[in-house]
């Protein structure tokens, strides 16, 4: 960890990735017992962001005749309807902003994300999990020009180890991502 995160000013947008029923749940295949604790720290970054804050949320509408249709297969318990209660946002997210959630079919985000953002920005990242839909997005936002500041302790990975493997292989992009803490982004607010 660096200490240090991406450039802290008015410009920046605080990304919340998929804080959903599915992602919590321990009842969930893919909850993360890390969630819970990730959860607090966003919740102080959303408060120092005021309007400034996106919601993203997973939603299980890919196309089933790609390799989507394969990982349904695999994991027949999420194939539901995108209007499941399993894909609401947990109630302690519900109010992260005013802004519409960000829905999208896919692991990363960024493509949505940019839409509101523009190219270039700088963007403060958290969510679940580490190791897919957090790591999807900051790769990707960081190829297209993005300046990331990956907040490690306000990220849910599906186990320890998978947390840290994301989070050391985000950490070789520098300078587009710095791994940084809640604190050290607090303090620069």
């Amino acid at each position: 960890m660096t200490g240090t995160a991406a450039r802290q000013d008015d410009d920046s947008w605080l990304v919340v990735i998929d804080p959903q029923t599915i992602f919590a749940s321990p009842d969930s295949e893919w909850g993360s017992p890390f969630f819970a604790d990730a959860m607090p720290r966003i919740r102080a970054l959303a408060e120092s962001f005021g309007d400034r804050v996106l919601v993203t949320r997973w939603t299980p509408t890919a196309d089933r005749s790609t390799a989507w249709g394969d990982y349904f297969a695999a994991w027949p318990f999420a194939d539901r309807p995108a209007d499941d209660p399993l894909y609401d946002l947990v109630p302690e997210a519900a109010d992260l902003t005013s802004r519409p959630t960000l829905d999208a079919p896919t692991f990363g985000k960024w493509g949505e994300i940019e839409k509101v953002v523009g190219a270039g920005a700088h963007i403060v990242l958290t969510g679940v999990s580490t190791d897919c839909c957090v790591i999807s997005t900051a790769l990707a936002a960081a190829d297209a020009g993005a300046h990331i500041a990956l907040v490690a302790d306000a990220c849910a990975g599906s186990t320890a180890e998978n947390h840290a493997a994301a989070i050391q292989v985000m950490g070789l992009y520098p300078p587009q991502i710095t791994v940084t803490d809640t604190a050290t982004v607090l303090a620069g607010r």
